[in-house]
C-alpha cells in the first residue's frame, strides 16, 4: 500500500477564505491539532506578508517537532530570506516556492516572458538552496499553462535543488479525466521528476477539489495539498477528511492510503469550523452532521439488520463516537483537567480557571457535559484570551406574543468602566444587538447569522456564529451557551473585537457614528 503524503494548508490558504482570519493563539490551537491528527506537512503561513504570520509560522516552527512545517514565499530572494528567517527553528523546515506559469498570469499579473520565468526558477530555488535541502516548487496556474512550459520549470526546479515540485489547480479549472491525463504527460516530460515528490493542490471553483486530488493520486501523484472542511480562497480548497477516508475506504481502488489518526478528524473539523466561523454544511460528507443519519424507513431497517447496508464507513472511524466520561456539577478541578489534558488541550493557570468557571455554570443548567460540550467552554473561553475592547457582563430580554422585544446589556470597556443600555428591536437578537450598538458605536453590517446545536437535548449548549462586515472586510464572531440569546450576545461581541483589532483605533465613537448591524433582516432573531 503506497503512502501518500498529507500536506495541510489550512493555516495559510485555508485562512486566505473571505472572514476566516485567526489569532495567533487560534494558529497554534489548530496546528497543534494537526499534529494529533498525524499530517506530514503544515503550511503554517506567509511570513513575508505580515509580521502576524512570521511571528505564527516561528511559533509553529518552534513547538510542532514532529511534523514538518511550510512556509509560503515569492520567488524574490528577500521573500525567501524572510520566510527562512520564520521557518530556520523548525526540526524538520520546507521552504515553499511559488511562481505563475501560465500566459495569462505571465502577461496580465508578473509582466514577464516564459524565458525570465525560467531564470527566475533557477534563481530562487538555487538561493532557497544555499539555507536548506527541503524546497518546494509551485507552478501557479500549471491546469492553465502549457504543460510542456510547466515541464521545461518543474526540471529546472529540480535541477536547481527543489525536493517536491506542486502542480496546482489554481482556479479549478480542470475536470477528473483531464487533470489524470495533465498529471501524467507532466510526469513523463519532466527530467528528474523520479527522484523528487510530485504534489497537488486543487481549488473547488467547479466542485471538482477532491476529485481531481484523487484523480492526481491514481496517476501516481505522491503528496496532496488540501484543508481543513476544505476551506480556502474562493469556493475553497479540496477537503482533507474527504481525501484521507476516500483513500483509507477505496484502498482497494487506490492501493494507496495515509498516515493520519483518522479518529482525529471530527474534532479537526470543528476546531477549525468554530474559531473561522464557517458553519459545516449537514450534509458534507465524511465529518457532517447528517453524514451518518438515516430518515428512510428503508434505511433505517437496512442499519437494524446489518451497519453496512448502507454505511460504508464507521462513524468512530472519523471520531463522531459520544465519550463515555460523564462530567456534571459535582465534577472537580483534577477531573475536568484530567479530562482537557486527554482531548489534547494545554491551558494555562488563568485560561484553565476561566474554562473551569465556564463550565460550572454550564453543568449548573446542564445535567452531563459531554466532550462536545467542552470543546465549545474552552474555544469559547479562548477567544477571550486576545485583547477585547469590550466585554459582554449582563444580558438581560423582554420578549413575548405582542410585547416589542427589549434588551439591557452591560459591557465593560477596556479602561474597567462598565457601560448599560438597552434597545428595542424586531426579534429578541435584534435587540440585544442594538443595544450593542449604542454601547459600542461601530459602523458594520450583520451580513450572516447561524445557530448550531453542539449536542441533543433541550439542555444543549447552543453555538451561534456570526459575520459582520465594515469597510469591504469580514470579520466572524462566535458564541456558546446554554442560552441561545447569551450566545448570540456573546457572539457579536467577539466579532466587533475581531473587527477593533483588526482595523486599529480608526473609528468614530460619538452618538453619530452610522450603526448598521441589524439582525432584523434574519426570520426569527
Amino acid at each position: 500500500m503506497r503512502n501518500v503524503r498529507i500536506f495541510d494548508t489550512t493555516l495559510r490558504d485555508g485562512e486566505q477564505a473571505a472572514g476566516g482570519a485567526l489569532t495567533i493563539d487560534e494558529k497554534l490551537e489548530i496546528g497543534r491539532q494537526l499534529a494529533r491528527l498525524n499530517v506530514d506537512v503544515i503550511e503554517a503561513g506567509f511570513p513575508f506578508t505580515s509580521p502576524g504570520d512570521f511571528r505564527a509560522v516561528d511559533l509553529l516552527a518552534r513547538e510542532l517537532r514532529n511534523v514538518e512545517v511550510a512556509g509560503l514565499s515569492g520567488f524574490k530572494r528577500e521573500q525567501i530570506d524572510t520566510t527562512w528567517d520564520a521557518l530556520k527553528a523548525a526540526a524538520r523546515p520546507l521552504l515553499h516556492i511559488v511562481i505563475s506559469t501560465s500566459d495569462i498570469h505571465l502577461q496580465h499579473q508578473l509582466h514577464e516572458r516564459r524565458e525570465v520565468v525560467l531564470d527566475l526558477t533557477r534563481d530562487s530555488v538555487g538561493h532557497a538552496r544555499t539555507l536548506t535541502d527541503h524546497i518546494e516548487f509551485s507552478a501557479m496556474d500549471a491546469t492553465r499553462s502549457d504543460l510542456d512550459f510547466v515541464s521545461e520549470v518543474f526540471s529546472a526546479a529540480i535541477e536547481s535543488g527543489a525536493t517536491v515540485v506542486n502542480f496546482p489547480d489554481t482556479v479549478g479549472y480542470a475536470q477528473p479525466a483531464e487533470f489524470a491525463e495533465m498529471v501524467r504527460y507532466v510526469m513523463d516530460q519532466t527530467r528528474g521528476i523520479e527522484d523528487v515528490v510530485l504534489s497537488v493542490h486543487c481549488h473547488d471553483d467547479l466542485g471538482q477539489a477532491v476529485a481531481n486530488s484523487l484523480a492526481a493520486v491514481k496517476e501516481g501523484a505522491a503528496q496532496v495539498e488540501c484543508t481543513i472542511n476544505g476551506v480556502g480562497e474562493r469556493a475553497g480548497n479540496a477537503s482533507l477528511e474527504e481525501i484521507v477516508m476516500a483513500l483509507r475506504t477505496r484502498g482497494d481502488y487506490f492501493a494507496a492510503d495515509t498516515r493520519l489518526v483518522s479518529t482525529e478528524l471530527a474534532r479537526s473539523s470543528r476546531l477549525v469550523s468554530n474559531y473561522m466561523g464557517m458553519v459545516v454544511p449537514p450534509n458534507k460528507a465524511v465529518i457532517g452532521a447528517n453524514a451518518f443519519a438515516h430518515a428512510s424507513g428503508l434505511h433505517q431497517d437496512g442499519m437494524l439488520k446489518e451497519r453496512t447496508t448502507y454505511e460504508i464507513m464507521d462513524p468512530s472511524d472519523v471520531g463522531l463516537d459520544e465519550s463515555s466520561i460523564v462530567l456534571g456539577k459535582t465534577s472537580g478541578r483534577h477531573a475536568f483537567r484530567d479530562r482537557l489534558k486527554r482531548m489534547g488541550y494545554r491551558l494555562a493557570d488563568d485560561e484553565f480557571q476561566a474554562a473551569f468557571q465556564a463550565f460550572k455554570e454550564i453543568a449548573d443548567r446542564k445535567k452531563t457535559i459531554t466532550d462536545r460540550d467542552l470543546e465549545a467552554i474552552v474555544q469559547n473561553e479562548q477567544r477571550r484570551a486576545f485583547h477585547q475592547t469590550f466585554e459582554l457582563l449582563h444580558v438581560q430580554v423582554s420578549t413575548g406574543t405582542g410585547a416589542m422585544p427589549t434588551a439591557t446589556v452591560r459591557l465593560r470597556s477596556d479602561d474597567g468602566e462598565e457601560h448599560v443600555d438597552a434597545g428595542i428591536g424586531t426579534g429578541p437578537v435584534d435587540a440585544i444587538y442594538q443595544a450593542i450598538n449604542r454601547l459600542v458605536k461601530v459602523p458594520n453590517q450583520l451580513t450572516e447569522f447561524s445557530i448550531n446545536s453542539v449536542t441533543e437535548g433541550i439542555d444543549a449548549i447552543g453555538e451561534v456564529t456570526i459575520r459582520i462586515e465594515s469597510n469591504g472586510k469580514t470579520f466572524s464572531g462566535h458564541g456558546a451557551d446554554t442560552d441561545i440569546l447569551v450566545a448570540s450576545a456573546q457572539a457579536y461581541v467577539n466579532a466587533l473585537n475581531r473587527l477593533m483589532a483588526g482595523l486599529g483605533k480608526g473609528w468614530s465613537t460619538t452618538p453619530e457614528a452610522t450603526l448598521l448591524a441589524d439582525a432584523s433582516g434574519v426570520p426569527g432573531i
